[in-house]
């Protein structure tokens, strides 16, 4: 009985290797198969999936339910723009920047949290507080044009200027592509780390990880500013895959609602989940978009539509997510946060 369990589960990971490769290699060679405007589609897929993966460190991994995090997108993306715009400095220099000022706001807001004692709910009021406070601010900052908008030069869509991140869909795809590998590998790195473990422990129960020599503000603190200085990157490939910000745009409450989906549907705590989720997602949203489209040409809201009806069938029938199910059923992995 054993023995057939373990050639089963030995031939799913086989299996999965091989899917994996496959579709490595296929996502690779994606741009030179498919139209620009399905590559920009995958494009947008691939940036739910970082971006949800980096709330996901944040909330998956210490219990830090954010729901501000559109703030670290605002952060990343004026930041990294106005450098560009007012003073010539390459995005890819603006982003280190970017980095550092979105993980001293999560870091500000942390010892804040710990100071006062605000957790759970209250503590996801607290970075919904920060984010409307910092979008009304840049509203009024006419140095990057407030309410108006700041608009950065456009490129030639030929062009492939990785330094000041200008060029085409297809240079913008593999970009990233690239960071939705760096923070699969960061996740992957912490759940097999000590760090890992302690963050689990912080997450599950602070005082019992507490009584145990485990620092949880100190664990908490880590996971909250990488998880802003993540996402802060996602903001800046965002201000220039757009070329326009505006801060009701990326600081508003439904850019942080945006992040959050692709981890809840795909399974909050995984390594794999919020890739799930945005895959079903973005795929399930142009489904619905092309059905209605081709009922009536009034098509407005759909995707929103489309995107509640999923996050309702998930949180009734799945609570856990996608991804648990699938392991469940394939029992490829059996406990939600090993892989």
């Amino acid at each position: 009985m054993d023995s057939n369990l373990t050639s089963r589960r030995i031939g799913l990971l086989c299996l999965l290797l091989v899917s994996f490769l496959t579709f490595g290699f296929f996502l690779l060679i994606l741009p030179y198969l498919v139209s620009s405007y399905i590559l920009s589609i995958v494009t947008i897929i691939l940036y739910f999936a970082y971006v949800g993966q980096a709330w996901n460190l944040a909330m998956g991994f210490s219990g830090q339910l954010s729901l501000g995090h559109a703030l670290y997108i605002g952060l990343g993306a004026y930041t990294a723009a106005a450098l560009y715009v007012h003073f010539g400095i390459p995005p890819l220099i603006g982003l280190f920047l970017s980095m550092a000022i979105s993980a001293a706001a999560a870091a500000l807001i942390v010892f804040l949290a710990a100071h006062h004692n605000v957790h759970d709910v209250y503590f996801a009021l607290l970075t919904i507080a920060f984010a409307e406070f910092t979008r009304l601010f840049f509203s009024h900052f006419e140095w990057v044009s407030g309410t108006s908008g700041l608009f950065l030069p456009l490129s030639s869509s030929d062009s492939f200027d990785l330094i000041n991140l200008r060029g085409s869909t297809t240079m913008f795809y593999y970009i990233i592509l690239t960071l939705v590998i760096i923070a699969l590998s960061i996740i992957y790195f912490l759940m097999t780390r000590r760090a890992g473990y302690y963050l689990l422990a912080v997450r599950e129960d602070p005082l019992v990880a507490q009584s145990l020599g485990i620092s949880a503000f100190r664990y908490k603190m880590l996971s909250m500013t990488l998880s802003a200085a993540m996402t802060s990157v996602g903001g800046v490939f965002l201000a220039f895959y757009y070329n326009t910000l505006f801060p009701e745009n990326l600081f508003g409450i439904h850019r942080s609602v945006e992040i959050i989906l692709a981890p809840i549907i795909g399974g909050i705590g995984t390594f794999i989940g919020p890739v799930i989720g945005a895959l079903a997602l973005g795929f399930l949203g142009e489904l619905m978009t092309v059905i209605a489209e081709f009922i009536s040409p009034n098509t407005a809201g759909i995707k929103e539509i489309a995107y509640a009806i999923i996050l309702f069938t998930v949180i009734k029938f799945l609570p856990g997510g996608l991804w648990p199910w699938i392991s469940r059923k394939t029992n490829i992995f059996t406990s939600k946060c090993s892989k």
